[in-house]
């Protein structure tokens, strides 16, 4: 073969050997464009009785788990939060029912009311219960250990806790006779249920005054314990109390009544005492049961939970602001005075 010929040849398979190069390159290319595609985003409804700044803590520390555990909104997940805005049980179940018509991947809850409208709503979809009642009583669930539904998630003893703060609230005021306790309608019969014979056991007389959750009817609330001349004052445990923290906070010192409540950030917000469940530590438990679900597993075969850590905090400051001395074997038992 002429020297020119060999050469002609060696170019063609140099070209051949480039177009084959550059094929290769093209397709290892192509392998991560596609891995690098977007996933299914799943989108979770958060349907609540109360309103965005009342939920916005626990609804935080909900998030930075989600974020801590690979899922972040925008990427991977969606939240559709719908807000009731303290309406009642009826505004709560449209809502409800408007996240199932947007075939939502998991609803979380928070309380019975509102896991009572998301299961009544839909049969199929995942239920998480973030916090509050005995779902067992309520009939969510069949059992703590085996819940047999389409409801997991946890419960924060609220008829239990509410007659371990009526117990507080006695020794911290020793010479206590009358208690003002603010509830609403309807939803709180298990909460009462145990707070009546407690009240009795403690040679207290319970003043039941009912309130509405606005401004003028918080202030109706305290006017009529004021009347009914209640040496304090307490709440049931729901989120629409919550929601209004700050302003029951203010009445409560304006008004001069010691006052104990059933989570931390009422205290924050510059209350007297708190006792009850860390619902940071709830909120971030849910997260864990939203990962497990949206990774595949069912809620009939997640526990629920009960909640476990709880906390006893008082501000000296706020009891010096209504004149109160509270007892130092009562201080003794917090963990946290604020001083």
């Amino acid at each position: 073969m002429s020297s020119g010929k060999l050469i002609e040849r060696e170019k063609d398979m140099m070209r051949k050997i480039t177009v084959l190069a550059l094929s290769a390159v093209f397709v290892a290319l192509s392998v991560p464009v596609e891995a690098q595609q977007p996933g299914k985003i799943f989108r979770i409804g958060f349907p609540d009785p109360s309103n965005a700044s009342g939920m916005a803590v626990m609804v935080d520390a909900f998030r930075q788990e989600l974020n801590k555990l690979g899922w972040i909104e925008g990427k991977n997940i969606t939240i559709e939060y719908r807000f009731a805005e303290s309406k009642g049980d009826k505004r709560i179940k449209e809502l409800a029912g408007d996240l199932v018509r947007l075939k939502v991947d998991l609803i979380v809850v928070t309380g019975p009311n509102a896991c009572l409208a998301a299961r009544n709503a839909t049969a199929t979809i995942p239920i998480v219960n973030a916090s509050g009642g005995d779902l067992v009583a309520a009939g969510l669930v069949a059992s703590l250990a085996r819940p047999g539904g389409n409801v997991t998630g946890l419960t924060s003893l609220d008829p239990q806790l509410i007659t371990k703060r009526l117990e507080v609230l006695k020794d911290a005021v020793p010479k206590l006779a009358r208690v003002g306790l603010l509830w609403t309608q309807p939803g709180q019969g298990g909460q009462l249920k145990e707070l009546r014979p407690a009240a009795q056991a403690l040679k207290l007389k319970l003043e039941e005054i009912e309130t509405q959750l606005d401004a003028k009817g918080l202030e109706s609330a305290f006017q009529a314990a004021k009347q009914k001349q209640v040496g304090a004052i307490m709440t049931t445990g729901i989120r629409s109390f919550f929601a209004q923290r700050k302003r029951i906070v203010e009445l409560a010192g304006r008004y001069r009544f010691p006052t104990i409540y059933f989570q931390r950030e009422f205290v924050d917000e510059g209350g007297l005492m708190s006792y009850g469940v860390d619902y940071d530590d709830l909120f971030r438990k849910t997260a864990h049961y939203v990962d497990k679900i949206l990774k595949g597993a069912k809620p009939v075969d997640l526990p629920v939970q009960q909640a476990t850590k709880f906390e006893f905090i008082i501000n000296l400051k706020a009891a010096k602001q209504i004149g109160l001395t509270i007892p130092p074997d009562v201080l003794a038992r917090a963990n946290q005075v604020i001083r």
